[in-house]
């Protein structure tokens, strides 16, 4: 299944390279465009979306409504709070051993294809200790036994596993239950109002909360034609900068006979759905105010279609691509932070006066969708530098 994956393909590219067809860097910044649904605001539900895009990262509870003011035309904050409260939407660990959220008839899917990478976190220094003789499976089969019929806050789930393995540290526990079962949280954790990581998160079941269970077998090929419906052209590094599944090389040259081949203007080898749509590079691109971690920059190991290599080296080794970013004709231009009562821009380099104007009256459209009841709200335009890099210095909302 593909839900709302692209129309046929128009705008041919214009090179080959070893007998393949060559994509502009402008026609990947088109069609990424068109296929985040950045290029024009949609009149979609926002859980067709969600579903669209396989699954939106949110584990800082804010970003994922500004994800979706940016692409669906009127969004709400209670459109997002609703598909939580009526389990529409689950919100649990997936991608990129991150959280996200997904429909639960994707999640049924993904957790499986991403299991291995998640549970590889158990091998990692911070659970070594705490869980040395320990099967981590047997915990997962004691908390799931815990769980049963009920939502307990993760300090509760740790406490009540302590009682199992005296002696053990009772958050790790809890992280590794959540680690080996299909574990999601309660509406409260995704709901609008926190610009941080949540604390006093509560879980239950998918099989509890959805009514569902996971697949027993991942499904590699399901997730990466979903992931080039929403994400592609792209190439195998993409696909597991993305996903954060490795060894995709083998099954993505099974799949290879069904897919579109082309290459980047670099020589990268590039895959397509056989009917996916090339954006014309002259599609007008509107600003854009996109959240931290938005995919559209995360989803891809090349990530020059969205912003320029030296721009990303700003803050990468800091802060990956965990900075709010606003887009001029398609390419990122400059990051954004909220301070007190005030939106600011803090552009790359100095934006023309029309550029400049575009962001403001973009970014005054945002105002009260991240300020809701603030009539002082203001946007204000900072220089590069002016402000420190680090998110963990800039708490959104404060000084």
């Amino acid at each position: 299944m593909r839900p709302n994956g692209p129309s046929r393909k128009t705008s041919p590219p214009t090179g080959m390279i070893d007998g393949m067809p060559t994509i502009p860097l402008r026609v990947l910044n088109r069609t990424l465009l068109q296929r985040q649904l950045l290029a024009e605001r949609t009149t979609r539900s926002p859980l067709e979306v969600i579903r669209h895009l396989v699954a939106v990262q949110g584990q800082e509870p804010n970003w994922p409504y500004v994800g979706l003011w940016t692409r669906v035309a009127g969004f709400r904050h209670d459109d997002l709070a609703a598909l939580l409260r009526e389990r529409r939407v689950v919100r649990a660990t997936m991608l990129r051993r991150t959280i996200h959220l997904a429909a639960p008839e994707d999640y049924r899917w993904l957790w499986p294809s991403v299991r291995p990478v998640v549970r590889a976190a158990l091998r990692t220094a911070r659970y070594a200790e705490q869980i040395a003789g320990l099967d981590p499976d047997e915990i997962g089969e004691t908390a799931d036994k815990l769980l049963a019929g009920r939502t307990l806050s993760r300090k509760e789930l740790g406490r009540l596993l302590a009682e199992h393995y005296p002696g053990r540290h009772a958050g790790r526990l809890a992280e590794v239950a959540e680690t080996v079962l299909s574990l999601v949280h309660a509406p409260a954790a995704g709901a609008w109002g926190g610009w941080s990581t949540r604390t006093g998160i509560q879980v239950t079941r998918l099989a509890d909360w959805a009514g569902t269970t996971v697949h027993e077998r991942p499904m590699l090929e399901t997730m990466i034609e979903r992931y080039l419906a929403a994400f592609g052209p792209a190439g195998v590094m993409d696909i597991q900068a993305w996903s954060g599944v490795t060894r995709l090389r083998d099954v993505v040259d099974g799949m290879r006979p069904r897919l579109r081949v082309l290459r980047a203007e670099d020589g990268r080898e590039l895959f397509d759905l056989p009917d996916a749509a090339l954006a014309d590079p002259d599609l007008p691109a509107p600003v854009r105010f996109l959240p931290a971690f938005d995919n559209a920059v995360l989803g891809y190991r090349d990530r020059t279609r969205v912003i320029a290599e030296e721009d990303g080296r700003r803050f990468a080794e800091i802060a990956s691509a965990g900075v709010p970013l606003f887009l001029v004709d398609g390419f990122a231009a400059g990051t954004w932070w909220l301070r007190r009562r005030t939106l600011l821009a803090v552009p790359f380099r100095p934006l023309p006066s029309a550029a400049e104007q575009a962001v403001e009256e973009e970014a005054r459209r945002l105002l009260p969708f991240v300020f809701p009841g603030e009539e002082e709200a203001t946007v204000a335009f900072a220089e590069e530098g002016s402000l420190p890099l680090n998110r963990l210095q800039i708490m959104m909302g404060r000084d």
